[in-house]
């Protein structure tokens, strides 16, 4: 049979462990998901060099205004769709990012609200008389931690969740402004 003060050592040897294993996997989850944001800039830049490359020697051949402003109104379009395709990509790296630290902070706590409400028994055993109030208020902190964590997590959830699906509808605007200016072009050619 353990000892408190030998189960209070083993706990927070373990809680340390967990914490470790915690910090490695968010650290691993940052990186991969810088990891992805750098190589999404990286694709845009390189497309967005060589499109402009092409647009470019498409404008210095225009022969008159009215041919450059059509040319400059065709490439309003699949510009409008690009920076929406960005946009929704980026999201998609945080959205994912954000479930991944928010599963691996929730099974943390789990573990050491879990092993605390432990510990707290086990002391409660042998606490001396009059103590149960105080077992009371901790066992109550432990709680209000995991419930104020909770909330914390969904209201993060529901962020990124109204951010996924607000991307798309607010760019509606544009998309037909920029379908518009491509008609347009297309017309004065």
């Amino acid at each position: 049979m353990f000892t408190v003060p030998e189960q209070f050592s083993a706990a927070s040897k373990a809680a340390l462990e967990a914490q470790l294993a915690l910090f490695a996997t968010l650290s691993n989850t940052a990186f991969e998901s810088m990891e992805k944001v750098v190589d999404l800039h990286l694709n845009v830049a390189r497309a967005s060099l060589e499109e402009s490359n092409a647009a470019t020697k498409q404008f210095l051949s225009a022969k008159d205004p009215q041919q450059w402003l059509a040319l400059s109104a065709v490439q309003a379009q699949p510009n409008a769709e690009k920076a929406l395709a960005y946009g929704r990509h980026l999201a998609a790296i945080a959205s994912g990012a954000h479930a991944e630290l928010s599963k691996a902070a929730e099974t943390q706590l789990a573990g050491a609200s879990r092993t605390a409400l432990e510990l707290i028994e086990e002391a409660a055993k042998h606490a001396p008389a009059g103590a149960e109030s105080a077992i009371a208020l901790a066992k109550s902190a432990i709680g209000n931690a995991s419930a104020g964590y909770e909330h914390l997590s969904k209201t993060a959830t529901q962020v990124m969740e109204t951010l996924g699906a607000n991307l798309p509808p607010a760019a509606d605007p544009f998309t037909p402004a920029a379908a518009r200016a491509t008609r347009a072009g297309a017309v004065k050619k």
